[in-house]
């Protein structure tokens, strides 16, 4: 059976030449790069060679980059990091209501702590409401935090006109993105975007699983949230940012990966915007199926609906035929989309909500075997009285 992956925003799978990287550091340059004997010494020089090549891409100092286990800790070490060094200025938080779980809950987590939260909704057709962000801002505000593309719907924020509208009210506020699901794909630069802080993830363009790394703009202090070891330090501040010893291996792929998806961005996109064309004009013709990604959006994140379906139903008869999708973010763990109801979405199409994300290894052909797949699924379905 042939296999077709349609769900890379939850993962990708790992490119060929970033999994020979990562064996032959792992194999030949396996020293401690704290160590002051010459394999340390040689392991030293790997890793900040990596996030030199993380820096370039970024258009940043490699000192504004720290490696993290992955987009997770980036932003619960920007969010926590940020708000714990600046609560005496202030306690205002503002967010959106359509961030990834690992922005919404230690957000949450410090609202009880003190912090006065403001969560911004999206517009009715998933766009960012830029207005609704900035306008939450004031005086008191001392961190926002906006991701730059929605994992769910593909919806893109237009950070930079956010940040430029949130300075305007207040000049001393620090600005957050998670760009998880944009970098490697898009052309992402913190300084153009406006971001103080920005979190981004290895396996999302075909790194293995485990590393991340977080953006922290020269000047800006922010504490840390682990305890111990002198690595990865803030020399301005005198404190060690990503305490542990750092993951030469994987920092070393998440670097080879990034350059090869900056290196091919562009033909990449083009495929990409191509693809998405045509899954849009499938969807608009498949009877029975909403769309609910916005027409701004990146153009490898598409979410329908199949309502009167169970997207849970929908994504297990797709992958008994080897066509993988998922019914919204790999981290919501089944849960109705918190995204899609912000939207003000009916029940019944959140519940029959479907996302497929693409990479540029995907074909039309890929998208052929879904639209087939998903019609003798919903059929199928109908027939034997298993709909939701």
């Amino acid at each position: 059976m042939r296999e077709v992956y349609l769900d890379n925003a939850a993962t990708t799978r790992t490119h060929p030449d970033v999994a020979k990287k990562a064996l032959f550091m792992m194999r030949e340059e396996y020293g401690n790069p704290s160590s002051l004997h010459a394999k340390g010494l040689s392991a030293s020089a790997a890793l900040e060679e990596a996030r030199g090549r993380l820096a370039e891409i970024l258009g940043c100092e490699p000192r504004e980059v720290y490696f993290t286990s992955g987009g997770t800790e980036s932003n619960n070490l920007a969010l926590t990091g940020a708000f714990e060094a600046r609560r005496r200025k202030g306690s205002g938080i503002v967010t959106t209501a359509v961030e990834h779980s690992s922005v919404i809950e230690p957000l949450q987590f410090l609202e009880k702590e003190g912090a006065r939260l403001s969560v911004a909704p999206p517009l009715p057709d998933g766009r960012f409401d830029k207005n609704a962000i900035a306008g939450a801002v004031n005086e008191d505000t001392v961190l926002l935090s906006c991701m730059l593309v929605n994992s769910e719907t593909g919806a893109v924020a237009p950070l930079e006109e956010i940040s430029a509208a949130a300075r305007a009210k207040n000049e001393r506020i620090l600005i957050h993105c998670d760009a998880v699901q944009g970098f490697g794909r898009l052309n992402v630069s913190p300084k153009r975007l406006g971001a103080d802080l920005m979190s981004v993830s290895g396996h999302k363009l075909h790194a293995p699983k485990g590393i991340g790394a977080l953006y922290i703009k020269s000047g800006v202090r922010i504490l840390p949230i682990l305890k111990g070891g002198g690595q990865q330090v803030d020399r301005r501040h005198g404190v060690s940012i990503r305490p542990g010893t750092e993951n030469v291996p994987l920092a070393c792929a998440f670097a080879e990966a990034a350059s090869i998806m900056h290196a091919n961005r562009a033909g990449n996109l083009a495929h990409l915007r191509d693809l998405c064309e045509y899954f849009m004009k499938r969807a608009a013709n498949t009877p029975g199926l909403c769309i609910n990604s916005p027409g701004e959006m990146a153009p490898y994140i598409c979410n329908v609906s199949a309502p009167g379906y169970l997207s849970g139903h929908l994504v297990s008869f797709l992958s008994e035929r080897g066509v993988y999708v998922s019914g919204g973010s790999a981290c919501s763990g089944g849960k109705d989309s918190r995204v899609l109801a912000a939207m003000g979405l009916a029940p019944e199409r959140i519940k029959g909500a479907v996302r497929v994300s693409l990479c540029p290894d995907n074909t039309e052909e890929d998208l052929a075997a879904f639209f087939d797949a998903l019609e003798t699924a919903t059929q199928t379905l109908r027939r034997t009285g298993a709909q939701g």
